[in-house]
């Protein structure tokens, strides 16, 4: 066989490889999957313990049951599902070992009650807007489960997969806390208001999103609004390729008022009020930056009770370095939470800052070039003569 003919036989079985183990889930990580991994063998483990302790007194009952393993998988691999929340966990399989077990007790036949058993748990979990797929499991369990699940009756939907889905929801959230992702799953809302995020109302709405819905016509595992979110993610991104020419470097400010970790709080406030700024970076000694410090940390409580220094009240600063993209700044600055982004080098000294109203201007001319190359009509008009062309040229 001629070289040629080996490297194409290489590429096409690499080809062949990339698709058989392409991750079937966008956005996992291999951290991500050890991280389920973990999680899985400690809520399995404290479930099954806890319950052998708890139903000793039942000598009959399984201690732990199948469908605990998949609703495992949900919990700890994809806690952002509809699929995996706690009431579709808890609910979804205990109404349908509810269900498995009423319809084992109406049609004699294995075989004919389990797909009845399943279908019906559908049902019912759909109505009852706690759709998990391991119900399926629970309610065939129910039926097939042998004499012991039988003699149990009723029984067996609370003791032991109603039990089983609570210890292993309750373990579910204290390690998630510890891991970091949000459990329960709710898209985030920074203000705590009826206000959808900054960066969904300029844009899309929630129409937009049931009306692609239905266009796909297709159901995904995913809520309406993470994929709402995640479409603005990906026009930002859009964005940010679009402009990637516009640096940070360009518009950062570059004469800036700093303090330092020993600076009093009083003498920070004085400086913002002075300056009518949000925030101010915190540099040490050697100009690097180690936090900043705005109105929201200065107004949080006496700060004379915290050593009289700036060190104590400071949050961390987010920073970029100084040929980013400035448009990657956009998710950042409209998150509700962070007003301005410092500039730092390779060695986090401070360069330069980059505010909210610096990245406002940016969109501006940006939208004005973007009009200038698509030729709206009555713009040049509507303009004092030559402003477009300054706009353009970055003058304005």
């Amino acid at each position: 066989m001629t070289r040629g003919k080996l490297a194409a036989l290489r590429d096409r079985l690499a080809g062949l490889g990339e698709f058989v183990f392409r991750p079937i889930l966008p956005g996992a990580t291999l951290r991500d999957r050890m991280i389920a991994c973990c999680g899985a063998l400690l809520g399995i483990a404290a479930t099954g313990l806890l319950c052998r302790n708890m139903l000793t007194f039942i000598a009959s009952a399984p201690v732990l049951v199948a469908p605990m393993g998949a609703s495992a998988v949900l919990l700890f691999a994809v806690p952002a599902s509809p699929l995996a929340q706690p009431w579709s966990i808890i609910g979804g399989n205990t109404l349908s070992a509810i269900v498995g077990v009423l319809v084992a007790s109406i049609i004699p036949d294995p075989m004919l009650a389990g797909a009845a058993a399943v279908a019906l748990a559908i049902a019912t979990m759909s109505l009852t807007r706690c759709l998990h797929p391991p119900g399926g499991a629970a309610a065939l369990t129910a039926v097939l489960g042998g004499p012991a699940v039988t003699e149990m009756g009723i029984k067996f939907a609370f003791f032991p997969v109603a039990v089983n889905s609570i210890l292993l929801v309750t373990a579910g959230l204290m390690f998630h806390r510890l891991s970091g992702h949000r459990y329960p799953h709710k898209a985030a809302n920074t203000h705590r208001t009826n206000d959808p995020p900054p960066q969904l109302r300029p844009a899309l709405i929630q129409g937009d999103v049931d009306d692609a819905l239905r266009t796909l016509a297709e159901t995904l595992d995913v809520s309406r609004d993470d994929l709402g979110a995640l479409l603005v993610n990906a026009e930002l991104h859009a964005l940010e390729r679009l402009h990637a020419d516009i640096t940070c470097r360009e518009i950062m400010s570059r004469d800036l008022v700093t303090v330092t970790p020993d600076t009093h709080p009083q003498v920070a406030r004085a400086r913002l009020l002075e300056h009518g700024f949000r925030t101010l970076p915190v540099v040490d000694g050697q100009n690097m930056v180690v936090g900043i410090v705005g109105h929201e940390q200065l107004s949080h409580g006496d700060t004379l009770h915290h050593g009289s220094r700036v060190a104590a009240v400071m949050a961390p600063a987010a920073t970029e370095l100084p040929d980013t993209p400035v448009f990657r700044l956009l998710g950042r600055l409209s998150d509700g939470r962070t007003h301005d982004v410092v500039i730092v080098d390779q060695n986090r000294r401070i360069l330069g800052m980059v505010t909210q109203t610096d990245l406002l201007v940016v969109l501006a001319r940006a939208a004005l070039a973007r009009a200038v190359q698509t030729g709206v009509d009555g713009l040049n008009e509507a303009l004092p003569r030559g402003y477009l062309r300054d706009v353009t040229a970055g003058r304005a």
